[in-house]
């Protein structure tokens, strides 16, 4: 009987397999060896940051020849400052408290067992993402101080810069009690390989994508691991009519310029109309004066001619430049109307000093982060207090809003006794 050859491992398979046995390890360290490992990466990028931006400056000469936009150049580039960054980012997370093992509920029984819900590790996370060489220090971190192993699949786009920092991680963790198996790079950026990622459901608790709509729907659409669906960012900005005049422009300019590039700058802005006819042209013209390419209904081309048209695409649209779309509406009721129909549940914000509206304006909208009186460009893990993040949850189950160590945790019943048996 002729014995047929077994196919070869793929590379995802491979490193799946990897991946779940490192996290049965890693589910055994504690806080204090998940810091030291911590520690040794933060140590690690600092010696090996000439290396890493030698291996970045390749993605960016690439990117140019491609023809990417500056804002994905932007995302992609790493410099000292932002290698430095990442490094205390780190020595931050360390200092937070690891939950694991947090006690969240204890039940005595009347036959004398007692159940206990800790928190425990999901297990293994597969980060897929785009063009953000950030997030593989972010998931790895992250993912290492919840004791979880983590499985990345970046773009062709950073390739080179996430290899030279997962080879940094690697370094560290081999001088740790944490495997370095528990974090995996998958090398081929093919299309293939983010498919099998898809299907990983021997070797994966949960898949996270990161970076825009068309990556976003596709994971959705496409797996059947478990899915955290995380933000591209429609957001939108809404000066009511009793908004003040300097902080209405204060906060838009600021979430439309501080970084045009990211999933929580706005990009529509809704203007009440007697609120519009009095301020209107002011607030416009300070976003030309800022290179802004405004698109707006009529009553905003009327105003401002050197405005372009605004089509149904653009209130869905998700610029990350320096583009903005600008309606003037009637009340706070069409704004919540116009958010809760084109907006992507991310993060959206009212200017006004009329509580009432306020108030009816965070109850009503349906998004992960409604704000009162402040820019939409504090939605983020760092900003919140959790450090880093692994992605900002724009749906509703498991986790919403950004997602810092609690998101990357399940729960677990320890039930104890002394022989109970059920009658």
């Amino acid at each position: 009987m002729e014995l047929k050859e077994k196919a070869p491992v793929s590379e995802v398979e491979a490193k799946g397999k990897a991946a779940l046995k490192a996290s049965r390890v890693l589910v055994n360290r504690s806080t204090g060896e998940k810091n030291k490992a911590l520690d040794l990466i933060s140590e690690q990028l600092l010696k090996g940051k000439d290396y890493i931006l030698q291996e970045n400056e390749k993605d960016l000469q690439a990117g140019k020849e491609r023809g990417l936009t500056e804002a994905i150049l932007d995302r992609i580039m790493l410099n000292e400052k932002r290698i430095e960054d990442m490094a205390h980012a780190i020595k931050l997370l360390i200092d937070l408290k690891d939950p694991i093992g947090e006690t969240l509920e204890t039940i005595e029984k009347e036959n004398g067992m007692t159940i206990v819900k800790k928190r425990v590790p999901i297990g293994v996370v597969g980060m897929i993402y785009e063009a953000r060489p950030n997030v593989t220090i972010d998931a790895a971190t992250l993912s290492l101080k919840t004791g979880n192993a983590v499985i990345l699949r970046g773009s062709s786009s950073a390739k080179y810069s996430n290899l030279a920092l997962v080879r940094s991680i690697h370094e560290a963790l081999e001088k740790s009690t944490v495997p370095a198996d528990a974090v995996q790079l998958i090398e081929d950026t093919s299309r293939e390989t983010a498919k099998e990622l898809f299907q990983l459901n021997d070797y994966l608790d949960v898949l996270i994508p990161r970076g825009g709509k068309q990556l976003i729907e596709t994971v959705i659409r496409e797996s059947t691991v478990p899915v955290i669906e995380t933000g591209a960012g429609n957001c939108h900005v809404y000066v009511d009519q009793f908004a003040d005049q300097e902080m209405a422009e204060n906060i838009v300019l600021n979430a439309k310029l501080q970084r045009p590039s990211v999933c929580n700058a706005i990009e529509t802005i809704l203007v009440q109309s007697d609120w519009f006819e009095k301020y209107g042209k002011e607030l416009l013209e300070k976003l030309d004066q800022n290179n802004v390419v405004i698109h707006g209904n009529e009553a905003v081309c009327d105003v401002f001619p050197k405005a372009k048209e605004a089509g149904e695409d653009d209130w869905g649209a998700e610029y990350l430049g320096l583009a903005v779309s600008v309606k003037v509406v009637k009340d706070v009721d069409e704004a919540i109307q116009h958010i809760n129909e084109y907006g992507t549940k991310h993060s959206e914000a009212i200017v006004t000093a009329n509580g009432e509206n306020a108030r009816k304006f965070q109850t009503e909208v349906d998004a992960s982060t409604v704000y009162h009186n402040v820019s939409t460009r504090f939605t983020d893990g760092f900003e919140f207090g959790y450090g880093a993040e692994i992605g900002i949850s724009t749906q509703k189950l498991h986790a919403r809003g950004p997602m810092g160590l609690n998101a990357l945790t399940s729960s677990k019943f320890f039930v104890s006794g002394d022989g109970q048996i059920r009658e």
